[in-house]
């Protein structure tokens, strides 16, 4: 018969080592670090109309050269047309 070293290991249980609720990684407070992006002193702030916005992306995909800006106007330009049945 083989001698094993199975019949030695016992099995631990988690009662050693760090508390963790992060999947093996330290707790950690909850919520972002970054809450406070799009935050404001302004008072009063106005978002630009569908018309504005179209009459920037025409602009936009009129005046560039690079091809990632003209194909985001081009999707823009397509989704508000499509959305107004001008398509």
């Amino acid at each position: 018969m083989i001698y094993s070293n199975l019949s030695k290991i016992r099995p631990k249980l988690r009662t050693e080592g760090n508390i963790t609720g992060n999947f093996g990684r330290s707790k950690v407070k909850a919520g972002s670090t970054m809450n406070e992006i799009g935050m404001t002193t302004r008072k009063i702030g106005r978002l630009a109309t569908q018309d504005e916005y179209l009459n920037r992306m025409f602009h936009a995909y009129e005046t560039t050269t690079d091809p990632k800006i003209k194909r985001f106007a081009y999707n823009e330009i397509r989704k508000i047309m499509v959305q107004r049945g001008q398509w």
